[in-house]
């Protein structure tokens, strides 16, 4: 028998049983669909955490007061606060970095009758390089202002949509007692890492310090590592430093912690490859069990048919020609469900990544993969019966009832 005359029969035989074609590939098509989805839905999420994580800033660097998170459970202590003077310490004794320091201060925020409570941060230009955060309208801080303290401020999209304000440069908003010119606005940048990147207003640090907090502390320090692009040396000299400078004594715990943004990105992508291998192995299960459907199936199609494959054997078919007759049938069910599993899969994927605002990218290996492994299903487990139809004997068929 030629395999296209093989192939007519298949989708000759398909067709006349449509429904139980149809739920024969049902548990393909959800194995396939799934592994396609599951697979490309983990790829798309690990490409949004890296962007996220660029989005925070260029090998990024935070430096915190407190002994930091160590297990599950543990609970952060904190530690005396950062001065100026380690600012510049990590400026001048750690090369090729960039810092900006951080003063956070909560505040009642008010512009003409709408009042929101809002965090303030001090910082210095460095922010808008290290945090990868440009001004889009307006100007960064000037030296006199940065030095003085003076009471300006630059915002993100966010502030200006909750306070309604369309024209803020030399718009003012009085936060807490002090009345603060608005000299620039941020880019625009969305959500990062679950928090609105755009509802932010900076302000000298000097300013925050003096007029909204009362002291000189510097909660946090942004530190982008510039010149080779490795945080690994910069965060062990960063940590070196600041133990000689907060005095703490060799086998002493710190009081102070660098978080890398680059550990981050690896932890999540570790997780969410975890994940994505999970939900792929019990979509694989599935990809089984449509096999063995389609095995039940064919041993059932096998059983109705035992006259005509009687009939077929006593005028001259080959047992190699039953064989190839119901194996061939078991892949086209096979194929024709990978490839509605495929489309649906993709479907799914794009649907999802649209919703949750993810980048869409195609794998074709991923495709391959789980386009190949419905057709490999479909000759193991197509094989069973039509091996079993192909041994028949034909006296013995041929008196089926």
């Amino acid at each position: 028998m030629r395999a296209f005359d093989a192939l007519a029969m298949a989708f000759q035989a398909i067709a006349g049983n449509k429904l139980r074609s149809f739920l024969t590939t049902l548990g393909i098509i959800i194995g396939v669909g799934s592994v396609i989805a599951m697979v490309h839905l983990g790829q798309a999420a690990s490409r949004s955490v890296t962007a996220e994580i660029a989005a925070m800033g260029s090998n990024l660097l935070f430096v915190i007061p407190g002994t930091g998170q160590r297990g599950p459970g543990a609970v952060r202590m904190p530690g005396a606060p950062f001065d100026m003077n380690d600012v510049r310490a990590i400026e001048q004794d750690v090369p090729g970095v960039e810092v900006a320091p951080s003063a956070m201060h909560a505040s009642t925020v008010v512009y003409g009758n709408v009042n929101q409570n809002m965090s303030v941060e001090g910082t210095t230009n460095a922010y808008f390089t290290v945090r990868n955060h440009p001004v889009a309208i307006g100007r960064e801080f000037e030296p006199g202002e940065l030095n003085t303290g003076a009471a300006v401020c630059i915002v993100g999209r966010t502030v200006l949509r909750e306070f309604g304000i369309e024209d803020p440069l030399g718009s003012s908003l009085r936060i807490g007692r002090t009345s603060c010119l608005i000299i620039g606005v941020l880019a625009e940048k969305g959500f990062s890492m679950g928090q609105d990147r755009d509802r932010l207003i900076l302000m000298p640090i000097r300013a925050v310090q003096r007029r909204l907090a009362g002291n000189l502390d510097v909660r946090s320090m942004y530190v982008s590592a510039l010149v080779d692009g490795t945080t690994a040396r910069v965060r062990r000299d960063i940590e070196t430093l600041m133990r000689e400078r907060r005095r703490i004594r060799p086998g002493m715990e710190d009081d102070f912690y660098v978080r890398d943004t680059q550990d981050i990105a690896q932890a999540l992508e570790q997780t969410g490859a975890t994940l994505t291998l999970l939900l792929g192995g019990i979509a694989a299960v599935s990809l089984m069990v449509g096999g063995i459907g389609i095995m039940n199936i064919m041993l059932v199609s096998v059983t109705e048919r035992t006259r005509e494959i009687g009939i077929r054997l006593a005028i001259g078919a080959r047992t190699s020609d039953v064989l190839m007759q119901f194996l061939v049938e078991a892949v086209v069910l096979a194929t024709l469900g990978g490839l509605i599993g495929l489309v649906l899969g993709l479907g799914g994927t794009w649907l999802v990544t649209d919703r949750f605002g993810m980048a869409f990218a195609i794998s074709p290996g991923v495709m391959l993969l789980g386009f190949s492994f419905s057709v490999v299903v479909g000759i193991v487990f197509g094989l069973f019966p039509a091996r079993k139809a192909a041994r028949l004997n034909p006296i013995d068929a041929l008196r089926h009832e």
